[in-house]
């Protein structure tokens, strides 16, 4: 468990570091989370001050917090606000993190806010070096930025990136556009872009459709699990819409079949205790690490816990096995 004394703990990434010498056979999970001073007296003013933390594992259990890896960079900057959630992959000899760029437009309490994509590069996972402007903004051909409707902030987060054959693609947690058939409390989609060379990047239309009952879907990463392909995503009760209404939120899957990603047929992973799930493989097992959202005298933990370990029911969804 990666548990802070003055520091919350939330949203995490990982991305593992194979060289001779690492123990557990060579390999070394490197985590980066946001974290924000619990100074602030509530946890709710945690977003508006996140910064990037890292910290390394042999195991996924025991932690040793290292310097902190990114922040935000003041007025002038796409992530003058806070540094949100991103992901990191390797690029030949250097390391790539794509992040959120947060940038509040009026002081607490009001809530509008602008997210872009950035890019940091880095040769041993350590120091950062982040873009002076961001790689990637909403499109407004196919999604929803601020003003298009009473939703306080222009979407446009967690990015996750992945090899395509002919490149990279990255999928980003959105907003559909306005249209027919869909109101502001189901528009969640997951946004889709592509590049040649993760330097520049092309939006494309999203991947998903909405209407599928979710405000939005967090925290999206496509996995493999034993052979079979799954989108697993965040979304809480109150994100729900729909046939959903009512029902408990948290860590979501849904098989990918074909290539077609069908969020209405979602299934609960696990309940909103748990939040921001990610799948990571160890000792050739898929584990599921999540960082603790309630604990039960309601109040925020703000710790990321231990792993669990995933497999495949005999419907062929993805399971936490107890």
């Amino acid at each position: 468990m990666l548990q802070l004394d003055d520091h919350w703990v939330w949203d995490f990434w990982l991305a593992r570091d194979i060289s001779p010498g690492i123990s557990r056979g060579g390999s070394e999970h490197h985590l980066f989370y946001l974290y924000a001073p619990k100074s602030l007296g509530s946890e709710h003013r945690r977003h508006r001050n996140a910064r990037i933390g890292h910290a390394t594992s042999p195991d996924l259990v025991n932690w040793t917090v290292l310097p902190e890896a990114l922040g935000p960079r003041g007025a002038g900057y796409f992530d003058e606000t806070a540094t949100w959630t991103g992901c990191v992959v390797r690029s030949g000899d250097e390391w790539v993190m794509f992040y959120t760029g947060s940038r509040f437009l009026h002081a607490e309490p009001e809530h509008a806010n602008i997210e872009t994509i950035g890019r940091a590069v880095s040769a041993d996972l350590n120091t950062w070096v982040p873009d002076r402007e961001p790689v990637l903004v909403a499109d407004s051909r196919w999604y929803e930025t601020l003003g298009d409707s009473s939703w306080p902030e222009e979407a446009w987060r967690d990015p996750w990136v992945y090899p395509v054959e002919d490149g990279w693609e990255m999928l980003i947690t959105a907003r559909a556009r306005p249209g027919a058939g869909f109101g502001d409390s189901e528009a969640g989609v997951i946004g889709r872009a592509f590049s040649a060379d993760l330097v520049a990047w092309e939006a494309r239309p999203p991947l998903s459709a909405p209407g599928a009952g979710f405000v939005h879907l967090e925290v999206p990463q496509l996995v493999t699990v034993l052979g079979r392909e799954f989108l697993i995503f965040s979304c809480p009760a109150s994100g729900l819409s729909g046939a959903r209404l009512g029902s408990p939120g948290g860590i979501w899957s849904v098989p990918v079949r074909g290539g077609v990603l069908e969020p209405e047929d979602a299934s609960l992973l696990l309940e909103e205790h748990w939040y921001s799930g990610r799948v990571v493989e160890h000792e050739g097992s898929a584990k599921l690490l999540a960082f603790a959202n309630t604990a039960a005298d309601g109040t925020f933990p703000g710790v990321i816990g231990d792993p669990f370990d995933l497999g495949i029911g005999v419907d062929g969804r993805l399971r936490v096995m107890v």
